[in-house]
C-alpha cells in the first residue's frame, strides 16, 4: 500500500526525541503555557521571519483571532479565494463580516489577482491570501492592491509552512498570518494546534489578549476574549518536528519535481505550475483530469491512496447558498469533479513515486 499520509513512519523517524519531549512536559506538569510554548513561539517566529508568534488552539481560531484583532467595522467585506477549506471563509462570517469569493488562478489555484480587482468596493476591508497546497500567492500584487485601497492582508498559511515568496517565508509578508498544526500538515501536532504570526507589536498583543480571555496578566482582563491556547504537549512536539521541517519539505519538492517530469504529457493531466519566484512547500500535489473518478478508483485498486482537495468549491456549499456565487461562471466552480491529490511526503521513496507514475500511465494507455 502506498499511503497518502503516514504519520506512524514519521513518528518512528523522530521517536526518541518526541518521547523525551512528551515525558518532559508530563514530569514538569507544564500542560498550559510554560517553557515549551514560549520556546516554540520564539523558534517558530524566527523560522517564519516574523517578529511575533502567538500559539493558539487551532488554525481556525488563529484566523478568527486575526480578524477580530484587526477591529474592522461590522459587516466589512473580506475577499476569500473560492477554492479553499471552509475555515478560510467561516472565520470571516463568524466574526460578523461578509465573505466575498474571488476566483482562483487556473495554473496555481491560489487567489486570482484579476478577479480580486473586480470585487473591491468601499465595503472591502481585507483580502485573505490563502497559500493553497503550499503554493504562495502573488504577494507583491496583493500588497499593491492593499496599499491602493487601504486594505489589510491576512495570510492563511495553513497549508504552507516553509513556503517562500521571493525568498521570504510566508507568514511575515501580510499584516497578520495564521497557521494550522493539524496532524496532517507539513508541520503537524499530535492533536489540534495553531499560531498567529505578525510583525506588528500592537496586533500581536491584541491577538494574545483575545486568545487568553482578554488578558496578559492573571485576572487583569482588559477586554472580553476567548480561550484558545496552544498547550504544552503540542508545543513540545512541534519544537521537535520543526527541526526536521526543511528536510521534509526538501523531500516533498524532490517528489513533486519527479511527478512534474514523469507525468508531463500523460493523458489529459494538467499539472500544477511551478512559479520561478515561489518555493512551493507541496503540502499537496494536485493534478486535474476529466477522468478523475475513474483514475482515483484505478489507483485505489492498485493500492495507491489519493485525496480530493476540494470536491466542492466554497461558493457551491449549502452554507453559502445565500451569497448566490455558485451561479457565477467561476473557474473554481468547475474544479470539484476534476481535482486529484497524489501521494506526497517524506514517507515515500522514489520507487513509490515510480509506481504511482506507472499506474497512472497504464490507466491512460488503457482508456485511450
Amino acid at each position: 500500500m502506498i499511503k497518502f499520509l503516514d504519520l506512524q513512519s514519521q513518528y518512528q523517524s523522530i521517536k526518541s526525541d518526541i518521547d523525551h519531549a512528551i515525558q518532559d512536559v508530563i514530569e514538569n506538569t507544564a500542560f498550559i503555557g510554560g517553557e515549551h510554548v514560549a520556546r516554540f513561539e520564539e523558534n517558530f517566529s524566527k523560522y517564519v521571519g516574523a517578529n511575533y508568534c502567538v500559539g493558539v488552539g487551532n488554525g481556525t481560531d488563529a484566523l478568527e483571532i486575526c480578524i477580530e484583532a484587526l477591529n474592522m467595522p461590522d459587516g466589512s467585506e473580506v475577499i476569500i479565494p473560492a477554492n479553499s477549506f471552509i475555515s478560510s471563509s467561516e472565520a470571516v462570517s463568524r466574526s460578523g463580516h461578509k465573505v466575498v469569493f474571488a476566483d482562483v488562478d487556473p495554473s496555481s489555484y491560489v487567489i486570482s489577482i484579476e478577479d480580486v480587482k473586480k470585487r473591491i468596493n468601499p465595503k472591502t476591508k481585507a483580502i485573505m491570501a490563502v497559500h493553497l497546497y503550499g503554493h504562495p500567492c502573488d504577494m507583491d500584487a496583493l500588497t499593491d492592491l492593499a496599499k491602493k485601497f487601504g486594505l489589510y492582508i491576512i495570510e492563511d498559511c495553513a497549508q504552507a509552512h516553509g513556503a517562500e515568496y521571493k525568498n521570504q517565508r510566508v507568514g511575515c509578508i501580510g499584516d497578520v498570518a495564521s497557521f494550522s498544526f493539524y496532524p496532517g500538515k507539513n508541520l503537524g501536532a499530535y492533536g489540534d494546534g495553531g499560531a498567529i504570526t505578525t510583525n506588528n507589536n500592537i496586533l500581536a498583543l491584541q491577538c494574545r489578549k483575545i486568545a487568553n480571555h482578554g488578558r496578559i496578566a492573571k485576572y487583569d482582563h482588559d477586554i472580553e476574549g476567548r480561550n484558545s491556547r496552544l498547550d504544552g504537549l503540542q508545543a513540545a512536539i512541534l519544537n521537535v518536528k520543526l527541526k526536521s521541517l526543511d528536510i521534509w519539505i526538501k523531500k516533498r519538492i524532490q517528489i513533486a519535481n519527479k511527478y512534474l517530469i514523469d507525468l508531463e504529457g500523460v493523458g489529459d493531466i494538467i499539472l500544477p505550475i511551478k512559479q520561478s519566484w515561489a518555493k512551493q512547500a507541496y503540502h499537496l500535489f494536485v493534478i486535474r483530469t476529466n477522468k478523475r473518478d475513474e483514475l482515483q478508483s484505478y489507483l485505489s485498486d492498485n493500492n495507491i491512496q489519493t485525496g480530493i482537495h476540494y470536491p466542492v468549491s466554497l461558493p457551491e456549499l449549502k452554507a453559502y447558498d445565500y451569497l448566490g456565487q455558485s451561479k457565477e461562471s467561476l473557474f473554481s466552480n468547475t474544479l470539484g469533479s476534476r481535482l486529484l491529490s497524489l501521494p506526497i511526503g517524506e514517507h515515500l521513496s522514489l520507487s513509490d513515486v515510480d509506481k504511482v507514475v506507472k499506474v497512472i500511465k497504464n490507466f491512460f494507455a488503457m482508456s485511450h
